[in-house]
């Protein structure tokens, strides 16, 4: 049997850290068997749903790198396929019109209230004869479940789970309109798509309930069902904007790696042993669905930007630099030039560790790229350019002329031949040098600095911070 997943979202707004874990899953686990990952876009929601919100989707997909299998399949163009599969129950017995009309549907409801039992649809239709049907009212089409026994599922993360059929009622299958429900369209499509795993969101464990009503109905294979726990935030309450909860395309602005987040979902609510540290490819590999846990995981944004900055230090420079170029000529307000970029190429090796973020890295890497002094940080850097280092700074500039060996070595030592012949702690240049030349007394070692600047960015640099 080919192993077929799915994930199916619905293009109501962006791809929610929640749905990129559920899709993450859902692609690790067809790709660890050999499968199929099929995406489909729930788009039934027409006042919802929009354009903008599908292609986020997408993107956001693209960009985490779960690559989805053939293209995406729409639901809201499958509403007849739908309908036909309701007619086909009605025809069989299976499902019945129910003419009730809304305010008889609320007196019920308000009964039921006052009675103190749940509140259900109470077959009033479910067994009349259609000669009894009132004129000129559209009905709706609902299931005729069974009123008897239970329903049991055997969920591949939650174990067995089950409810009383008496507590389901006879959900609507059509509207009055015609048009198909939630329920039966996720049912059809799963069946037609060859899903054989639903795996989603522990949310939905009350929905497979129902929707088993739908398979069981048409004597259809019943999929595999793996409900996932929910994510909270880092203090155990539901996850919302302030924890994290937010779109995946605002982890891509924040300057996070797509391998770093795929790393950090999948280990929400998924271990192996004490691995923190897990490749796509090992993902892969190891990805099974006994490794989920039942527990509601916690999203901790600290820990995401740690490992965030493990990947960044992993990453090889050269797929970086197209990263953080727009976002030092954005702060430049300019395309960085050859000499810029050779700066930058030869720096990023040097400033990667100091970096959580692509953000830091292009933020830390950007005075690499301009042209003469940087401007000055703060005034704690803006303390160290004094008269006397200005004059200091200046006749290091001198000093540096002699230099054919542009080696951070070399020059370490020329410094500090400098700093006893002006009678000075090393500490008394290494601090001017470091904000003449980087606008900071934050960077990477100064020596590699200077080394990187090169002699003639150097010296411009020292004499524009001594005039």
């Amino acid at each position: 049997m080919t192993i077929v997943t799915r994930f199916a979202p619905s293009p109501t707004g962006y791809l929610h850290i929640g749905g990129a874990r559920t899709a993450l899953f859902n692609w690790l686990y067809a790709r660890h068997h050999g499968g199929k990952f099929l995406l489909r876009i729930e788009d039934t929601d027409r006042a919802r749903s929009t354009q903008p919100a599908v292609e986020a989707i997408l993107d956001g997909l693209s960009w985490l790198g779960v690559q989805w299998d053939g293209d995406p399949i729409f639901q809201f163009p499958r509403a007849e396929r739908h309908a036909e599969v309701a007619r086909k129950m009605l025809a069989e017995g299976k499902a019945y019109h129910c003419y009730a009309s809304p305010k008889e549907l609320e007196e019920m409801r308000e009964a039921q209230k006052r009675a103190g039992v749940p509140m259900r649809y109470d077959g009033r239709w479910r067994d009349r004869k259609p000669e009894e049907a009132p004129a000129g009212v559209a009905p709706v089409v609902r299931l005729k479940a069974p009123q008897n026994g239970q329903t049991v599922i055997q969920d591949a993360v939650q174990g067995e789970v089950k409810v009383e059929n008496a507590q389901l009622d006879d959900m609507i299958l059509l509207r009055a309109d015609g048009t198909p429900t939630y329920m039966l369209a996720v049912v059809v499509d799963d069946h037609d798509m060859g899903v054989t795993h639903v795996i989603r969101g522990a949310e939905h464990l009350n929905n497979a309930f129902r929707q088993l009503q739908i398979i069981n109905a048409m004597d259809w294979p019943r999929p595999v069902y793996a409900h996932i726990p929910l994510i909270h935030g880092d203090d155990g309450a539901k996850l919302s904007k302030r924890h994290g909860a937010l779109g995946v395309d605002a982890y891509r602005d924040m300057g996070f790696l797509p391998a770093a987040l795929r790393n950090y979902l999948l280990r929400l609510g998924w271990g192996h042993g004490d691995d923190e540290i897990i490749s796509t490819a090992q993902a892969i590999e190891w990805f099974d669905l006994p490794g989920v846990g039942r527990s509601a995981s916690r999203f901790d944004m600290a820990k995401l930007t740690n490992l965030n900055a493990h990947y960044l230090r992993e990453t090889p420079d050269a797929e970086l630099l197209p990263l953080v170029l727009p976002r030092i000529e954005k702060a430049l307000g300019r395309a960085v030039d050859a000499a810029g970029l050779a700066r930058i190429e030869r720096g990023m090796n040097g400033v990667k560790p100091r970096s959580r973020t692509v953000i830091e890295l292009a933020d830390n890497l950007a005075f690499y790229a301009r042209d003469g002094a940087p401007p000055i940080a703060d005034d704690k850097a803006r303390a160290q350019i004094t008269p006397d280092s200005k004059a200091l700074l200046a006749r290091l500039a001198t000093a540096f002329d002699g230099i054919n060996d542009w080696s951070e070595k070399t020059l370490e030592e020329a410094v500090r031949r400098f700093a006893e012949t002006e009678n000075v702690k090393l500490g008394q240049v290494a601090q001017p040098l470091r904000v003449a030349l980087s606008g900071s007394t934050a960077s990477p070692g100064i020596f590699e600095v200077v080394a990187v600047l090169g002699p003639a960015e150097t010296k411009a640099r020292l004499l524009a911070a001594g005039g």
